[in-house]
């Protein structure tokens, strides 16, 4: 490994004055001589140069990864709103807390008996959190029941989720993204429409008619009558307009479709969120149950599973270690928030989000961050109530590189201009022909007038670089990417 670069205390001060605010609308005088100057330098003048930054808040930090020495510091002490890049705290703290190899546990149960081929009982779905659940397992489910010899269930099928607490959203999530599946509501039982593992939510694809004037043809993966679809939409002639809008009503399962698709064009598609996740589970079981020719005679209701009730199966979910990759390559906001309930379930004995966030403090604490100067809202970094300084984020990913987890960690974050979906993940289609190309590794982040992206660079030379870039009060918060993929370039390139 080459030398970390270093700034003498001298040029460290000369570069602190030119980080104050100028009357000016000209670069920073940094005149570098020393090693390390040329860094510091170039990093001012293109966050200083930037047009798309006035007005904006950029905190940047840079640290050798071999020393954590700070190589870079531009307002990196400020506490600035992280988007996603909440989710290295999240991550951190489950891996310290529940460890790689933890599970999530579903259960089938009953309070009664078999009688002949028909069970004289409740049937009871009990969740412990998985996020990751498939149409697939509740086909496993039903197979169990079958496979007991029973062909008619004389009893309720009843969720209980009382694994977590009733509270659905975190604090801070808005009317306008509860619909949308990085919104969807966090419940210990729910279910997921595909390996994306976008818990509580449901795929709506809309299609052409087969005429114009037609209906468009709606299909829901995977087949539920939980939600209803309410069709307004039009099928136009070829070269018609394509505008097709999938709302879902807040309080309700009504998906609105509305606008118009021409024949001939490609599916509009939406993952939707449902109301109350935990009965969209229950409805796939009782799809799973007819699809094997049982008949329930009851219900479908929600309550606790009684303690007498005898277990049928136990599904157990992927270990976290593997569950991290579609975590934090998609930047899955649903597993962010069920790991902090199931952090706070599991140390403090209550599924809720005020406890849960109790214990990512905690873990916080020992990893020597500075807790003080955080605010933790959420654990997904949807709220834009959160605040952390960039400087608290490159630390975390110097700290984390001695733990027995961190391959796991590093392993799970996205790979710049990797194409495999689940090896670039949210950097898949960035810094491609760069010098920066694979030799970025770091996790996203994108709300309204915010962007992050902070991580791991391979440079040149043949040192690893931590790097942490938090952007608020963009105008344009696309342009976020460029600035920070700018960034990670030129690391790339020392």
């Amino acid at each position: 490994m080459k030398k970390p670069l270093k700034l003498s205390l001298s040029l460290f001060l000369i570069f602190m004055l030119a980080f104050v605010p100028h009357l000016h609308t000209g670069g920073p005088t940094v005149q570098a001589t020393e090693e390390g100057g040329a860094l510091v330098q170039q990093l001012n003048q293109l966050l200083n140069n930037d047009p798309d930054l006035q007005g904006a808040l950029a905190g940047v930090s840079v640290r050798s990864a071999e020393t954590g020495e700070l190589l870079y510091d531009h307002i990196g002490d400020i506490r600035l709103k992280p988007a996603s890049n909440m989710k290295l705290f999240t991550a951190a703290a489950a891996l310290s807390t529940l460890g790689e190899d933890y599970t999530f546990t579903t259960e089938l149960l009953t309070d009664g008996s078999v009688n002949g081929k028909t069970l004289q009982g409740n049937l009871y779905l009990k969740g412990k959190g998985d996020p990751t659940l498939l149409k697939t397992d509740f086909d496993h489910f039903a197979k169990v029941i079958k496979d007991l010899g029973i062909n008619n269930i004389h009893g309720n099928l009843i969720a209980d989720d009382t694994w977590y607490d009733d509270v659905r959203y975190s604090m801070d999530l808005t009317w306008n993204d509860e619909t949308y599946y990085y919104g969807a509501q966090v419940s210990a039982l729910t279910a997921s429409p595909n390996e994306d593992y976008d818990a509580g939510t449901v795929i709506v694809d809309v299609n052409p008619g087969k005429n114009a004037g037609q209906e468009p043809a709606v299909t829901l993966e995977p087949k539920t009558d939980y939600v209803k679809i309410i069709n307004k939409a039009k099928t136009v002639a070829k070269d018609g307009k394509k505008d097709i809008t999938i709302e879902r009503q807040h309080g309700t399962n009504n998906i609105i479709i509305e606008g118009t698709i021409p024949l001939e064009a490609t599916r509009a598609r939406e993952w939707m969120a449902v109301w109350e996740p935990s009965g969209y589970a229950l409805d796939l079981l009782k799809h799973s149950l007819l699809e094997q020719g049982i008949k329930i005679k009851g219900d479908l209701k929600s309550a606790a599973t009684p303690k007498k009730a005898q277990v049928l199966d136990v599904h157990q979910s992927m270990p976290l270690s593997e569950m991290l990759i579609p975590f934090m390559k998609l930047s899955n906001n649903g597993h962010a928030e069920t790991l902090v309930k199931e952090m706070g379930k599991v140390v403090k004995g209550e599924g809720s989000w005020d406890k849960g966030l109790e214990v990512v403090k905690e873990e916080l604490i020992k990893l020597g961050i500075n807790t003080n100067t955080l605010v933790l809202r959420d654990g997904s970094g949807i709220s834009h109530v959160n605040l952390i300084p960039a400087n608290e984020i490159s630390k975390l990913l110097y700290v984390v590189q001695g733990k027995e987890w961190y391959q796991n960690y590093l392993t799970s974050l996205p790979v710049a201009g990797a194409t495999d979906r689940m090896v670039g993940g949210t950097l898949r289609n960035r810094m491609i022909n760069s010098t920066a190309q694979n030799k970025v590794i770091a996790k996203t982040g994108s709300i309204s007038t915010v962007s992050s992206l902070s991580g791991y660079v391979d440079t040149k030379s043949g040192d690893r670089l931590i790097f942490s870039v938090v952007l608020n009060n963009l105008i344009n918060g696309s342009k976020g990417k460029v600035i920070e993929d700018k960034i990670a370039v030129f690391l790339a390139e020392q």
